[in-house]
Parts: structure tokens; sequence; C-alpha cells
């Protein structure tokens, strides 16, 4: 048993196939640098919202931008991402008849190298957005008081339940990619490595001497270069070679501090320093409104005491401080002007919208 498992974690000299533990640890490398950065990027902007107000409104788009350099860099130089490179892999081609052996500062055709470019950067992309959009018209449906009527509404009403479906098949499709990846049935872990014709390998001794020859090349041909052309050449050349070698750098250096910063943020980690270093809660206010049509308050603090469900939308009534459900509440206060659980008076303009920290 142990022998049939033993491939999973450690595999010999001759075979040059990434097991799924490196593989796996690469692709989770570069989501762990986004939620640092975007953490990084929001206290900046909240510490000086004129300054870098810009950079949180449009991180998204700079976060791509950046990425695109660096991957460009990586995948011209090494025939590989940053963070396969940073795991000692590379892409090669799907049928390559050497394999392994070509080397990777040859870098990729151009075909293969232009579609693991759309799909390490595109991709992400406009994944990030749509579930952005899928939270925002989340929020509006719950705090529309009216139906949807129109038929745009009506469509996104289909699409926001649709969504969840067409998501867990994308994750799905991943999922069973990796198990015939683990079973060996498949030559790569993820579909897009397949829509992008290439697979991924260990680098050999070969491939690391051949990138230092090619570095050590391009500085003597540097030194050798004399006119105005390849001055501006190679300054173009120099200030991308920069950023992308100080994203890098950064990166390299900061994925040491990434799994402390997702320790330190979990909710489990925040649950605790809170209840450390929360000041006591004050005790609810007085019921003193003994009608029945008062509800009595659910055991769950997550749960809306007028529709007996897990509150959607949260909102408080400032007179008594409670919290239900955007629509319960909106409807139970026009209609009664009073709070459903004190039965203190209260209008419309009481009602006051929660908003979570990390909305």
């Amino acid at each position: 048993m142990a022998e049939h498992a033993a491939h999973l974690t450690t595999a010999s000299l001759s075979d040059e196939r990434p097991s799924i533990f490196e593989v796996i640890a690469q692709d989770s490398l570069m989501i762990a640098v986004r939620p640092a950065l975007q953490h990084i990027a929001k206290i900046l902007a909240e510490s000086n919202p004129q300054r870098y107000g810009t950079l949180w409104r449009w991180f998204d788009e700079i976060y791509s931008l950046l990425n695109l350099v660096l991957q460009q860099h990586f995948l011209a130089k090494t025939s590989a991402s940053f963070s396969e490179n940073f795991y000692s892999l590379k892409r090669i081609v799907l049928g390559n008849h050497e394999g392994p052996h070509s080397l990777a500062n040859v870098g990729l055709p151009k075909g293969n190298h232009w579609r693991s470019l759309l799909f390490l950067v595109l991709i992400p992309y406009l994944k990030v957005k749509l579930e952005k959009l899928v939270s925002r018209l989340r929020e509006e449906d719950d705090y529309s008081i009216q139906l949807p009527a129109s038929p745009w509404k009506r469509f996104y009403k289909a699409f926001l339940a649709a969504y969840p479906f067409v998501n867990m098949a994308w994750e799905g499709w991943f999922l069973s990619q990796q198990l015939r990846y683990i079973l060996g049935k498949a030559q790569h872990h993820s579909p897009l490595l397949t829509l992008a014709g290439v697979r991924l390998v260990r680098l050999t001794a070969e491939d690391i001497q051949a990138m230092e020859q090619r570095v050590a090349s391009t500085a003597a041909s540097q030194q050798s270069a004399h006119s105005l052309n390849n001055k501006l050449k190679r300054a173009v050349k120099r200030a991308l070679g920069g950023v992308a070698l100080s994203l890098s750098t950064g990166l390299s250096v900061g994925v040491f501090f990434l799994q402390f910063l997702e320790w330190w943020y979990s909710s489990e980690n925040q649950e605790t320093i809170k209840s450390l270093s929360a000041l006591p809660l004050p005790p609810p206010p007085i019921h003193f409104d003994q009608e029945t049509y008062s509800p009595l308050l659910p055991k769950l603090k997550t749960v809306c005491p007028l529709c007996r469900k897990i509150r959607a939308n949260d909102t408080a009534l400032s007179t008594s401080g409670y919290v239900f459900c955007y629509r319960c509440t909106y409807y139970y206060v026009k209609h009664h002007q009073r709070c459903p659980v004190t039965g203190y008076p209260t209008e419309l303009q009481h009602l006051v919208k929660l908003y979570s920290p990390e909305g």
C-alpha cells in the first residue's frame, strides 16, 4: 500500500514529471500573492485616500498589468510562469519529442507562448471581475424592495441562479483533471495547460547552465553595442527587465510572509484576538412589550427573529439595536411603526444598513 502511494510525494531521478504537491503548491503561490497585495493597497488607501485611493479603485487592473510584465519576463527567459520557475518547473510543448531535454532558455513557440500568457493573466482577471459582479448583483437583489419586473432584472436573476452551478462545473473540471493527473491518466493537472498546448516538467541541470550562460552572453553583448539604436533598445529592455526582476525578487522574498499573513488575518485568529481584546457586550434593551405578536429571539445570532432564516442584508434598528433581514424589518416597521422585539416606537429612517469589514 505504501509503495502504491509513494509516487504522490517522491519521484525517481529519471522521472521529470512533477508530483501533484509541486503543481498544487505553485498554483497556490499566485493565489496567495493577490490577497496579500490587495490588503497592502487597502491599508494605504485607508491611511491616505487622496494619494492611494486610485491604487485601491484600480487595483485589479494595476495588478493584472504588473502580472503581465512578470509572466512575460519569465515565459521568455525560462519557459515558465513566475510560480512555476519558483518551484523549478518549466513548460514544454505537448508532443515535443525532445521532451524535458528541450532547454528552458529557448522559450516556447509563439502560439504556445501567447496562449500561456493569456491564461496566466486574462483568465484570473476575468474571474475576479465576474465574482465581484455576482456579489454586487446579489447585494442589490437582497436590498431591493420591489420584485424584478423588467427583462434585464429577470435576466440577472436567472444569471444569479445559474452562476453557482456554472462555478461548480468549472471547479469540478479542474478537480477531475487533478484526479486524472494523480492516477497517471493525464500529462497535466490543469485544463488551461491543455488549452495552451503545454505541460509541466522539472528543470534539468542543463536548463540551469544554459540560463546562466544566456545571462553572461547578454551582458557581454551589451558591452560591445555602441550605436544609438542599440542603446535605446537596451535601455527599454533593461527597464522592463528591471521591473520584472524587482517584482520577482519582491515576490520571492514576500512569499515567506504570506503564510503568516494568511494565518494572522484568518477568521479563526481574528475571533481569538477579538475575544481577548474586546470589551464586554452591553445587555440587550429591556423587553417591555409582552404582546403575543412580539417574536421570541432565536438561539442563533445569525438568524432573523422575523423570518427565522439566516439573515440576508443585515439591517439594525437604531432604536433597539436588534438586527434583522432588510426586507423583513422594512415591511414590519412600515406597517407597525415599532421594533419587532422590544416594541420601541420606530420609523423607517431608523433602519441602519450593516456592512462587514471585508465589504
